[in-house]
C-alpha cells in the first residue's frame, strides 16, 4: 500500500503476549543521520511500548545503508555457539533484526544499485538464519519525502519496522 494512503505509525497491537524475553537487534545507518535517528526513535519507542526490555535490544551502527546487510549478519554471527558461552561473554543473539536506513535519489544510478543491493542482502540474511530481518529503509526521491516518513506527516517507518518484526516473531 502506498504511504500516501497509510500512516506508517498507525497499527493495531495484535496482542503480542509476553515480549520480556524477546531479543531484538537494530542496525542503523549513519548516512542521512537526521532521518535514521528519527527512525531509530520510532523503533525503540514502539518496541518498549509493546513490552520488549531495553536490555534485550542491541543496537549497532554502520556507515551507510549498503552496510546494513553485513551489520545484520554480524548480529547473528554467534547464533550456533553454545548458550552458556554466549551468556558468559554477554552476547545477545537476537530473535529478529531491524535494519534502518535512508537512501535519497541523487543525480546518478547509484540510488538504484544501493537500493537493490540492500533489499536483496537483507532478504538473504533473513533466509540464511531463518529469522526475521526487517527492511526499515526509506528509499525516497528527496529529503522532504524522507522527513515525511520518519516522523512527519506520513508517520514513522521505524514504528512500522518494529511492528513488522514483532508480527514476524
Amino acid at each position: 500500500m502506498a504511504t500516501a494512503l497509510k500512516n506508517l505509525s498507525e497499527y493495531t497491537s495484535s496482542g503480542f503476549g509476553d515480549l520480556s524475553q524477546t531479543r531484538i537487534g537494530i542496525v542503523v545507518s549513519e548516512w542521512n543521520e537526521q532521518i535514521t535517528n528519527a527512525l531509530f526513535q520510532g523503533t525503540m519507542e514502539t518496541l518498549i511500548k509493546e513490552g520488549v526490555k531495553t536490555e534485550n535490544i542491541v543496537v549497532k551502527t554502520v556507515p551507510g545503508s549498503f552496510e546494513l546487510t553485513l551489520g545484520a549478519q554480524k548480529m547473528f554471527k554467534d547464533i550456533y555457539q553454545d548458550d552458556e558461552y554466549k551468556k558468559a561473554l554477554g552476547i545477545i543473539v537476537p530473535d529478529a533484526v531491524i535494519c534502518l536506513g535512508c537512501v535519497i535519489q541523487g543525480e546518478t544510478r547509484h540510488f538504484d544499485f544501493i537500493c537493490n543491493a540492500v533489499a536483496l542482502g537483507i532478504t538473504e540474511v533473513g533466509l540464511r538464519y531463518d529469522r526475521p530481518v526487517i527492511f526499515g529503509v526509506l528509499t525516497t526521491d528527496n529529503l522532504q519525502q524522507a522527513i515525511d516518513r520518519s516522523g512527519g506527516k506520513h508517520g514513522n517507518k521505524g514504528v512500522e519496522a518494529a511492528i513488522t518484526a514483532l508480527k514476524m516473531l
